[in-house]
This record gives C-alpha cells, sequence and structure tokens, in this order.
C-alpha cells in the first residue's frame, strides 16, 4: 500500500508528535508514505469556503492534481481537510462545468483535475485497506479491560452523502477498530455532538462550553480515555481541558489519543516511538491500566 501523504496545517504547527506516531504505527503494517511536498493549505471547510466558494475550491483541486501527477490516493490525517479534499473530488467528477471552471484556474499554474487520486482518511485506511483482521493479528499488548470514548468529530460523517465514511447519527467504525484492540467502546450521551473547534477564535466561550459538555458525558460514562482521528478535536479536549479548569476550576483529567497513538501502543510501540510524553493530559494511568 503506498499513498500521497497530506499532512494539512494543525499537525505539522502543532502536533508533530502525531505525524510521528502515525508514520511508525503506518510502517509496522507496510504502508509506504510519499510526502505531498507542493501541497498547500487543503483548504479549510469552513471559513474560506463560505468567503469564496471558488478561491476554496481551485485551492483544494490544486492539490488533488498535485496528487493525480504522482500517481496515489491521497491520505489525510485530518478531518477538516478530509471533508475539504473529497467534497472537492466529488464535486469536480461530478460537475463537467465547474470541472472546466476550475481547470481554466489551474492551468495558469500548469496544473490540471483529472480524478485519477481519490482521498482516504487515516481511519478508511485502517478500517478498509488494511482491515480490521490484520489489525487484530498485529495486537502484542491487548487493551483489555480499557473502556474508550469514542468522539469521531464533524468532518468525517458530514456532509454524509458525499463523505460516505459513517452513520452519521450512529457511527459505529472507529469503535469497531477500537474493539480489534482489545479495548471496549464506552458509550456516552451527546456521542456525535462537535468538539466546537471551530468557534474557537470567534466565540472561543462557546466553544470552550461545547467541549466540557462532551468531557462531562465522557466522565459519567466511565471512560478511561478518549480516542479521536482529528487533530484540531485532539486539541479541543487535550488543551481544552486545561482552558476548562482555568475559567471554572474543574478538572477533568481524562486522557485523548488520536488513534494512530492508541494502535501503535497495542501493536507493542513504545511511549517514546509514538510522542506519547507530548499530551498535555498525561497518559501514564492509562498505560498502566494496558499493562
Amino acid at each position: 500500500m503506498k499513498y500521497a501523504l497530506f499532512l494539512g496545517c494543525m499537525i505539522p504547527l502543532r502536533l508533530p508528535n502525531l505525524e510521528y506516531a502515525t508514520r511508525n504505527v503506518l510502517a509496522e503494517f507496510g504502508v509506504e508514505l510519499v510526502d505531498m511536498r507542493e501541497a498547500t493549505c487543503c483548504p479549510d471547510p469552513i471559513g474560506i469556503r463560505n468567503m469564496d466558494y471558488l478561491t476554496w475550491l481551485a485551492i483544494a483541486a490544486r492539490n488533488l492534481a498535485v496528487a493525480d501527477e504522482m500517481g496515489l490516493d491521497i491520505l489525510t490525517l485530518c478531518n477538516g481537510c478530509y471533508e475539504t479534499l473529497k467534497t472537492a473530488y466529488v464535486t469536480l467528477t461530478e460537475d463537467a462545468e465547474m470541472r472546466e471552471k476550475i481547470n481554466e484556474i489551474l492551468a495558469k499554474a500548469n496544473r490540471e483535475f483529472k480524478g485519477k487520486a481519490k482521498v482516504k482518511h487515516l481511519l478508511e485506511v485502517f478500517y478498509h485497506d488494511i482491515g480490521l483482521q490484520k489489525i487484530r493479528e498485529m495486537v502484542k499488548r491487548p487493551l483489555e479491560g480499557l473502556k474508550v470514548a469514542a468522539h469521531y468529530g464533524c468532518h468525517i460523517l458530514r456532509p454524509s452523502e458525499i463523505l460516505k465514511f459513517d452513520d452519521p447519527e450512529n457511527p459505529r467504525k472507529l469503535d469497531e477498530l477500537v474493539e480489534a484492540l482489545g479495548a471496549t467502546p464506552q458509550q456516552y450521551e451527546m456521542k456525535t455532538l462537535c468538539c466546537g473547534a471551530g468557534l474557537r477564535n470567534v466565540m472561543s466561550e462557546y466553544s470552550i462550553r461545547m467541549a466540557r459538555e462532551k468531557l462531562v458525558r465522557v466522565k459519567e460514562a466511565g471512560a478511561d480515555c478518549m480516542v479521536v482521528a482529528c487533530p484540531f478535536c485532539f486539541i479541543q479536549y487535550d488543551m481544552g481541558q486545561f482552558e476548562i479548569r482555568r475559567l471554572t476550576k474543574e478538572r477533568f483529567d481524562i486522557p485523548v489519543f488520536y488513534f494512530s497513538e492508541l494502535l501503535g501502543y497495542a501493536i507493542g510501540l513504545s511511549p517514546r516511538e509514538l510522542g506519547l510524553g507530548m499530551h498535555r493530559v498525561k497518559v501514564d494511568r492509562v498505560l498502566k491500566k494496558i499493562r
């Protein structure tokens, strides 16, 4: 398996440990990653799209064109990048008039969208391309007894008619991946609630309130930790716990894992190989429980 790796903005700038962990984990499964050195921001599926749709689509199409030239499908580690790139891909493959308009723009940069490179989220690669059975076979350190609350995030589920990743009302794939590691998916109220990260720069109070609401439900359900599939969601729940503590004096101490970190530990990689020391909410308690 070989993919064009689209890192986006958030991971290189703020969470390089998630890239480090994911590269190490995928290498264990024989997956080859080729860097998209000419890629740009995806761009953001909310702000830029709402300000100038044509510019948003053209920038996304340019990234898709880079992957076309590489002859590889795109692998993205971020929900927002996934929504932008896949939405652009579906739009341009289904709308010939828009495709012609966008390719006129791309021609100025000697690029062309051909629609050969598909867009895949990291969870899709683990769930469909690698498969649950292969993951089970690779587990050396079963996460037995660990109760894990899965947070999917908005941009991997909706718009469901385009992304088609999972049931947006009752998603199961991340839970099944957690089960493949030997852990127990912990069900909790408001499971599909947005993390609130999209409001950080415009309505920070509401953003923190939404994160707190989810953390309250996770704690009430008795989960040992959370697992996410998006770097922005990771920041919202990991660093966000300190912001909540500063504002409300509440302390949750719920460790948050990006999925490849949890998978990496289950298949025998060390905390150092997974960059687990970079978490704001320390994960030691969870690792001790697994041992």
